[in-house]
């Protein structure tokens, strides 16, 4: 056995010696003096601003994470909140621009906008928490676009899953305010991360909203449509990779898209003369035209199907989203049959753009619905269904498991499940249509012998856009109409030569048309230079 005996131990040091040290450590420089001391700058070294007369309290953080990465979180508490439940967002679009979109000391204003449900927010007396994902703006770390779960496709042991596990744990336990549940919501890439949030969830998180969520970005969520890239999406990734704040502008020399796109010949093309190269995402797109397992691991549908159910989840899809219009319904589709009971899996369909649902929504382009269709989206499912399960004695919520909007009747219709034809009592009987001889449009199963196909001849040089021309760039604002070119006057394409146009015989007893995705089509094949 040895024993550990204290011991005396001496230590003689030269004096020289210890004049060299003093000489060798570097010594604390002082704080710099002012330029001009007669006359100081007048800007404090940090200014504390003044919120006694404000309807909240705004508080900016750094949240650590579990790899020591710090990321930049604004929490805005509604003056005399207690017991109050979070209302989470995780964004790539700037903390500050989403808490900031007016100069004012009420809460409505400064959340009107891009991503707040406002109403929804200020009238439920919710804490507002919106972080900057790692590598984004206020916040530290690397930066990887829709960040892979730990994986094949992510070797650190870090991602979108930990870093909101994370993130809940710290708010749950340094708001006071708070009633210790959390919620998270969100839209578009926003939506992406309540989705993100559901694998191995934080006990706090009580409920997710992913609204227009980006799902599988091959299959037909914002990069490709089932194999076709989408070119105008390439401005995005070069603005969203290019900086940590977004500093770097895409430009371009035409006031047509359509232009630009023919000049080039090709996006590798155009990439290559915006310098597009140098982002790390674009090189991965190159890497991977096809459906390969880069895309396929990714795939939150797929990902989800593989995890428990733990938290309920309301997704809410719009039915002209020109953006995500996948996601919602793939995900509803891969996780609904693991809700047995019908009571943890929601689904939202309304006649919306891509995140119109926070909006007016009135009207989609020339359609009009009769009433604002974003406000009884957000009135009537959205706020009773948040208040019953963050808020400690709000009522059971009367939400039907999918609430769907019936254009035409202009109705919203409670359905059992999706698809679904009503509230009960009726059976649903898909009935298929075919392209048949004569670009007719038909319910009759073509018989054997019948013309078996139609042609026309398309030119590469010239091919067919997508809307009638000028071919403007994705935007929300000013001149840009990019929301509802889903909803476009087809005609100007239909008289195209290079354009099939296939119609029916008129109606004669009303028909509902559900939105089931229509890939799979049946005896039908395209010439390979089809646009």
């Amino acid at each position: 056995m040895v024993l550990n005996r204290p011991r005396m131990i001496s230590i003689f040091v030269s004096p020289l010696l210890v004049l060299w040290l003093a000489q060798s450590l570097p010594a604390q420089a002082p704080p710099a003096p002012s330029t001009y001391p007669q006359y100081p700058s007048e800007t404090p070294a940090n200014l504390q601003p003044a919120m006694d007369t404000w309807d909240y309290t705004r508080r900016e953080e750094m949240i650590p994470m579990r790899d020591g990465v710090k990321l930049h979180t604004v929490i805005l508490v509604p003056k005399g909140a207690q017991h109050a439940p979070i209302l989470l967002t995780r964004t790539p679009y700037d903390a500050n621009v989403l808490t900031g979109h007016a100069q004012s000391s009420h809460l409505g204003p400064i959340l009107y906008g891009y991503d707040n449900a406002t109403d929804v927010i200020v009238a439920g007396g919710y804490i507002r928490v919106v972080q900057d994902v790692r590598g984004k703006y206020g916040s530290e770390g690397d930066y990887v676009m829709n960040r892979p779960l730990h994986g094949p496709q992510n070797p650190t042991p870090v991602d979108h899953a930990t870093d909101t596990y994370d993130t809940i744990d710290w708010l749950v336990k340094n708001i006071s305010a708070s009633n210790g549940k959390v919620g998270i919501l969100g839209i578009s890439y926003d939506g992406f991360l309540p989705l993100m949030a559901l694998v191995n969830p934080h006990p706090a998180l009580k409920v997710s909203v992913p609204m227009n969520p980006m799902v599988d970005g091959w299959m037909g969520d914002d990069w490709f449509h089932n194999g076709a890239f989408r070119a105008q999406n390439m401005p995005y990734i070069y603005e969203q990779e290019a900086t940590r704040k977004n500093e770097a502008k895409w430009w371009t020399s035409n006031f047509d898209d359509y232009d630009l796109y023919i000049q080039t010949v090709s996006a590798g093309e155009l990439g290559r003369r915006h310098g597009l190269e140098q982002v790390g995402f674009w090189k991965k797109i190159l890497d991977h035209p096809n459906y390969d397992s880069f895309w396929r691991d990714q795939a939150v549908d797929k990902i989800l199907a593989d995890q428990p159910l733990k938290v309920p989840v309301m997704l809410v899809h719009s039915l002209w989203d020109q953006e995500d219009i996948y996601g919602a319904l793939a995900v509803y589709k891969a996780i609904k049959p693991k809700d047995t009971s019908n009571d943890k899996v929601f689904l939202v369909l309304g006649p919306w753009h891509h995140g119109q649902e926070i909006e007016d929504g009135s009207s989609l382009g020339a359609l009009s619905f009769g009433s604002d269709t974003g406000a009884y989206f957000r009135q009537h499912v959205l706020r009773p269904f948040l208040d019953h399960y963050l808020k400690d004695d709000a009522p059971k919520a009367d939400v039907a498991p999918v609430t769907a909007f019936e254009t035409g009747t202009n109705t919203w219709r409670r359905l059992p499940g999706w698809p679904s034809g009503c509230e009960s009592g009726c059976t649903l009987k898909p009935a298929p249509l075919y392209l048949t001889a004569g670009l007719k449009l038909s319910f009759t199963e073509p018989k054997r012998g019948d013309v078996a196909f139609d042609e026309y001849v398309s030119d590469p040089a010239k091919p067919v856009p997508y809307r009638a021309r000028p071919s403007q760039p994705v935007g929300y604002s000013g001149r840009f109409t990019w929301p509802q070119w889903l909803v476009d006057d087809q005609r100007e394409a239909s008289g195209r030569p290079d354009v099939l146009v296939f119609n029916s015989e008129v109606l004669t007893a009303p028909a509902d048309c559900e939105s089931r995705r229509l890939h799979q089509w049946k005896r039908l094949r395209l010439g390979c230079q089809s646009d």
